[in-house]
């Protein structure tokens, strides 16, 4: 097992991260078509993750993770180990699987919970991630509390969901064309609701009710692409105060 880094070195580790991310960039293809495969999004919200929080080395959960599709990428990212936290035991076990084929599985684990009762104690964790499941947790009030309360003092946390504000820019262009038109297939009603759980205002309504303090929204919602700090989506940061 490779020792966990620390310090500046951490820092290096990070920043090569980063320029990795940006010589992996694809160029868009000639003919676009419904069919053309974009992008795999995670590894640019990862990117956002580690420049924006600048996370220290330690523990670090990634909320409503699935099958880790954010976790994995940070771990090839950082090294640092990961726990995904989520309701959905065989999306874990899935997870925990891909792990071993890329035999990152000595820094993944799995803990089964809800947002809303974390099975955490206080003051424990470093980072919370949490990418796409906050739109659908029972109450966004009561999770975002509970993230609050697991996180150390001076930990971070990045909660919402979106492509990364790296993410090329015409692929962005074909995944909201995409986006629109299913969404247009459906009933009006279910476009509405999309479209308010990823606002701005319900955002910081959520983060306000939850006493959140100094924290920063990003993004103007799941319909725009404009957004300089987060592209195509929305994202929730704040950092626990030291008291």
């Amino acid at each position: 097992m490779k020792p966990i880094l620390t310090g500046a070195v951490a820092l290096v580790v990070v920043a090569a991260s980063w320029s990795c991310l940006r010589a992996q960039q694809p160029k868009p293809p000639k003919n676009i078509t419904a069919d053309t495969p974009l992008p795999d999004r995670y590894a640019y919200a990862v990117k956002d993750i580690l420049k924006y929080c600048q996370p220290k080395k330690g523990f670090w959960i990634d909320l409503g993770a699935g099958k880790g599709q954010v976790a994995i990428p940070l771990i090839e990212a950082t090294s640092n180990p990961v726990t995904m936290l989520d309701p959905d035991v065989e999306a874990m076990s899935k997870g925990l699987e891909i792990a071993r084929e890329k035999k990152l599985e000595h820094r993944l684990f799995a803990v089964v919970g809800v947002a809303e009762d974390m099975p955490l104690p206080d003051n424990s964790v470093d980072l919370v991630v949490c990418r796409g499941s906050i739109f659908f947790w029972d109450d966004q009030v009561k999770g975002l509390q509970e993230v609050y309360r697991v996180l150390r003092p001076g930990g971070k946390a990045m909660i919402g969901g979106g492509l990364g504000s790296g993410y090329p820019r015409w692929a962005a262009k074909e995944f909201l064309r995409r986006r629109l038109e299913r969404l247009d297939e459906d009933d009006p009603e279910k476009k509405k609701h999309f479209v308010k759980v990823r606002s701005p205002e319900t955002f910081r309504r959520w983060a306000e009710d939850a006493k959140l303090p100094n924290f920063e929204i990003s993004g103007k919602g799941g319909l725009s692409v404009e957004d300089p700090k987060a592209g195509l989506g929305i994202w929730l940061r704040f950092t626990k105060q030291h008291k």
